[in-house]
């Protein structure tokens, strides 16, 4: 994985990251994931963004550079990971919201439940970090370094036609912005749904 791919825009980046590899070593195994879904958050141009009003201490991450991992608990519950996008000093990146387990699928479910069905091991952003082992303590962590104990590589190439775009889900503001990037029919990819608290917004 290149880091000028990573330092652009979000939502350049995000349908891009479609098929790469987020890895994730532990003394309990390896586990690998290609990615399916994405979500594009361009921070202070983003109603819907952690960096919206601009930099603290939880998001700091977020303002760079370019391909580090910022890891934030969603709802008290879940860990959810982005990969860092865009320019140094300027927040901008891409939440990881599903994937396709491609090692590791043992050490995966035994994370997620043993009766997890294989497309639902890492669908959905929580899910995704449960089953990659992905915790606060993998914040910050830089994802293209050979041998990282996180790491992002490019994986299989995904047919354009296969990329499609959406409305992120559950976020109440700027909800209807196109930034969901997914591949078409994957079984792996969650399934989209409005918060009961979103409001029409200018799209973006």
């Amino acid at each position: 994985m290149n880091v000028d791919l990573l330092s652009r825009p979000a939502e350049e980046v995000a349908p891009e990251l479609l098929g790469s590899v987020l890895a994730c070593k532990s003394s309990k195994g390896t586990v690998s994931i290609a990615i399916t879904e994405t979500e594009a958050y361009s921070g202070t141009a983003d109603p819907a963004s952690h960096a919206y009003r601009g930099r603290t201490p939880r998001n700091a991450v977020m303002f760079g550079p370019a391909g580090h991992l910022y890891v934030y608990r969603s709802h008290g519950l879940h860990w959810c990971a982005n990969v860092v996008t865009g320019t140094d000093g300027i927040a901008s990146a891409v939440l990881v919201r599903a994937g396709r387990v491609i090692e590791g699928e043992d050490l995966a479910r035994r994370r997620r439940g043993e009766k997890v069905e294989s497309p639902r091991l890492a669908r959905g952003p929580g899910n995704f970090c449960q089953a990659l082992g992905i915790t606060a303590e993998h914040n910050g962590a830089y994802l293209l370094l050979t041998g990282a104990s996180v790491s992002l590589s490019e994986g299989e190439s995904v047919p354009a036609a296969l990329i499609q775009a959406g409305p992120r889900v559950g976020v109440s503001k700027a909800h209807d912005w196109q930034h969901r990037f997914y591949l078409a029919g994957d079984p792996t990819v969650s399934a989209y749904r409005l918060s009961p608290r979103a409001k029409p917004s200018a799209g973006a």
